[in-house]
């Protein structure tokens, strides 16, 4: 595999960087915060019609860009450092790998086109309120009944939840414990309840969503090449590696801010990057983002090998795992680190060390937490 960007991703990572910059400083990340749908609409409509990210690997012949899974990374990763606040995670990384992964071609050109073209956001929904994060969470139910399919049950944590126009969902079918399938529906079907639930992230939405007695036709069922519990697998697999990024991201501006702030904060008439003990730390956290970095696009080369359908993608389990573990840890311990050599008013509203330091545990957590992953990963090597 080639871990060297080319010229073109190169120049997708800078440009999002640049425009993040002027569109999602502290202020406007404090401005979305306010808000209850999480985001600031005009901000995501310039998103889906100047930049057009939330086509970015979907393919040409439904609207999209056609790139790859290593530019999603590249831009989820500008995205965490900068904590933009956008529905961009859960359409994309998860709405849309979702379809790409399960529907079959007449479903993927019902909907990937209008998510193309910004009309639509989207999100997925399976865990049933359990501390897992693999089909075990799947707690909602689906039977048929003539020509249409009837859900029930209950989702928790589920990203942009409220908000999303299109929900994907995660069910079983009644009496078949084992038996996932997949379902595309609008947010508006009858029967469908929605709540928002405020969480310790300000900067992200999650919320509750309900089923009862939802009524749907057959071709709701997302009917792809793969069985229902092995789409899924992937699809949270990819979102993982997502996640990683942006943890990836918030980890070095966490390091560049404890860096420009340990430089100028004079103690003892020399600044206090100065002391030996404080390089020794930022160099600990240095070192932490950087495997962490390595991990991720290592993942994301097999989430693209995976997404065009090699045989290297068999390896999508372990990369994500091994991707979402470090990262999950270190954004924690270089957050925690940034928070301590602030000192005092690291945790101070005004500062916005406390806003990635919510985010990094909000996301360890998000989709499997350090030791959830490693778990995993010993269970694959007993296999």
């Amino acid at each position: 595999m080639e871990f060297a960007f080319t010229q073109e991703q190169e120049m997708i990572r800078d440009t999002a960087a640049s425009f993040l910059a002027q569109v999602s400083d502290s202020a406007a990340v404090r401005a979305a915060m306010a808000t209850e749908t999480g985001y600031d609409p005009a901000l995501w409509s310039r998103i889906c019609t100047q930049m057009y990210w939330q086509a970015i690997h979907v393919p040409e012949a439904y609207g999209g860009m056609g790139l790859g899974y290593v530019e999603v990374v590249a831009m989820m990763e500008q995205m965490g450092k900068h904590l933009l606040c956008s529905p961009f995670f859960s359409t994309v990384c998860m709405g849309v790998n979702a379809l790409l992964i399960a529907a079959n071609d007449e479903q993927k050109a019902q909907w990937l086109p209008t998510i193309c073209e910004g009309n639509t956001t989207a999100t997925l929904a399976f865990n049933g309120g359990v501390n897992r994060w693999d089909t075990t969470a799947v707690t909602a139910t689906w039977r048929k009944e003539g020509d249409n399919i009837v859900l029930n049950g209950s989702y928790r944590y589920v990203i942009d939840g409220h908000t999303a126009d299109l929900l994907i969902v995660a069910a079983r079918q009644e009496g078949e414990s084992s038996d996932i399938a997949l379902f595309v529906l609008p947010a508006q079907t009858p029967g469908v309840t929605r709540a928002w639930l405020p969480t310790m992230d300000q900067a992200r939405r999650q919320a509750s969503i309900a089923l009862q007695e939802v009524t749907v036709e057959t071709a709701a069922m997302l009917s792809g090449a793969d069985s229902g519990n092995a789409a899924l697998t992937r699809i949270v697999d990819l979102a993982a590696i997502a996640l990683a990024a942006e943890q990836v991201g918030g980890s070095q501006q966490m390091l560049d801010a404890t860096v420009a702030y340990t430089s100028e904060r004079v103690q003892f008439n020399r600044t206090i990057a100065s002391y030996q003990a404080v390089k020794h730390k930022a160099a600990d956290m240095m070192l932490q983002v950087e495997v962490a970095r390595s991990a991720v696009y290592y993942a994301a080369c097999v989430a693209q090998e995976a997404l065009s359908g090699s045989t290297l993608g068999a390896e999508l389990p372990e990369a994500a795992s091994v991707a979402k573990s470090y990262c999950s840890d270190a954004y924690f311990a270089v957050a925690g680190d940034a928070l301590q050599l602030f000192g005092g008013v690291g945790f101070t509203w005004e500062y916005d060390v406390h806003l990635y330091f919510k985010r990094a545990k909000s996301s360890e957590h998000m989709l499997g937490n350090g030791a959830y992953h490693r778990e995993r990963l010993a269970a694959m090597l007993l296999d």
